[in-house]
């Protein structure tokens, strides 16, 4: 038997996909993956729940794959959220100290008094991360307990999110069986599972380019300093090549996947692929390097809006350790490349790491959120969104009205 408390549960709510992680911490703190399951998404838009029943469905598919793979039951697990609905700003708190010497109390104080700022109606905060404290004149300080001063300052990063994109997630999972221990923003999962301590240090972009959305976070001296959500993703892509080759999406998605490349000019002008056209009644002979031509215009609007949304930030100049790609499309052939000349700095792809086990099953770009979840949660952050649990007498009382 597996003790609960040493069960960590990552499940990735995607646009296209979702995916369950089951990890387990072992004798030597290591996480180790010892369940999977991935199925077709398709209750989802743009990371918004659109159809509760088929994402409940698929929920149920892809957490049993998982516990049968494990041969354990699970009851919680930490889900991602994303969306265009998810803002993150930069604020800061200031208290006075009593005592003389900074206490855990204070710090928790101050990060509270941070949090205190007009916030709009119809959105709640996901996640507050400290960047740094000061104390009287000494600033930059990552952890100023037992230090001595009267005035303490924190400088924070608040994401916040929908009520009703939170409620519903929590709604799916509550319909599936499950609880939720933590709701965590997408590409703070995804960098727990693919960014380097040198990275955040240096600064470094990290760009999730997932179904629906590209979610885009910046790390700078340790810390995360900006967060944003741009309505463009793979699932556009895929739309344009249906469009211009005239066949349907599935196909569409496949040619991507199989013969995609993102610089056209990489592609011969003899080469030819078969594309099953829309009805499946011919199958139709196309250049490669059209499909490459289709590609390259998606990703390279897409690269574009990211690198303007990141010069606006002002700290594409900090980014030392360049930019990071990560998600499903970044396993697209010479996204890197088209990435380097767009932003002019280093680019690599992220796969994730940090996790024993069946790692052959997670090691691609496209499950680099699903490992961070594990990571994330095997962590225990002390600033986490805390949803309200679902209580078991709940979950009986729903089972007892699916059943009857």
């Amino acid at each position: 038997m597996v003790a609960r408390d040493k069960i960590v549960v990552g499940l990735d709510i995607g646009t296209t996909k979702i995916c369950a992680l089951i990890s387990e911490l072992n004798d030597y703190h290591e996480l180790e993956i010892i369940g999977f399951g991935v199925t077709e998404s398709g209750g989802l838009k743009r990371g918004l729940v659109v159809n509760m029943e088929q994402t409940v469905a698929a929920i149920k598919r892809c957490i049993e794959d998982a516990e049968r793979m494990a041969g354990i039951r699970i009851d919680d697990v930490y889900t991602g959220i994303a969306g265009s609905h998810i803002q993150g700003i930069n604020t800061s708190g200031v208290i006075a100290v009593k005592g003389g010497e900074v206490t855990a109390n204070d710090k928790k104080r101050v990060v509270e008094q941070a949090k205190d700022f007009a916030k709009p109606a119809g959105v709640e905060i996901i996640h507050v991360m400290p960047q740094e404290f000061a104390v009287d004149d000494i600033t930059g300080i990552e952890d100023p307990v037992g230090m001595t001063g009267s005035r303490l300052e924190v400088n924070v990063h608040i994401v916040t999110s929908s009520i009703s994109a939170v409620s519903n997630i929590a709604k799916c999972a509550q319909k599936a069986g499950l609880g939720i221990s933590d709701i965590v923003l997408q590409q703070i999962a995804s960098a727990a599972s693919i960014l380097t301590p040198d990275e955040r240090k240096l600064g470094v972009v990290l760009m999730d380019i997932g179904g629906g959305t590209t979610d885009i976070a910046i790390f700078d001296k340790g810390s995360i300093r900006h967060t944003c959500v741009l309505a463009l993703g793979g699932d556009h892509v895929t739309n344009d090549i249906a469009v211009g080759l005239r066949t349907p999406i599935a196909e569409a998605e496949r040619l991507k996947i199989k013969y995609g490349q993102a610089i056209s000019a990489n592609v011969s002008s003899d080469e030819q692929i078969e594309v099953p056209s829309i009805g499946g009644d011919t199958v139709n002979t196309v250049p490669r390097k059209v499909l490459s031509e289709i590609i390259e215009s998606r990703m390279e609007e897409l690269l574009k809006l990211a690198y303007a949304e990141i010069k606006n930030t002002g700290f594409s100049d900090q980014s030392s350790a360049g930019l990071v790609i990560t998600g499903g499309s970044a396993s697209l052939e010479g996204l890197a490349d088209l990435a380097e000349g767009i932003f002019h700095m280093p680019v690599r792809v992220g796969y994730p790491r940090g996790v024993k086990g069946i790692v052959d099953l997670v090691n691609a770009p496209a499950y680099a959120t699903a490992v961070g979840l594990c990571i994330y949660g095997a962590r225990r952050p002390s600033y986490a969104h805390k949803p309200k649990e679902i209580s078991l007498l709940d979950r009986m009382i729903q089972w007892f009205k699916e059943v009857f």
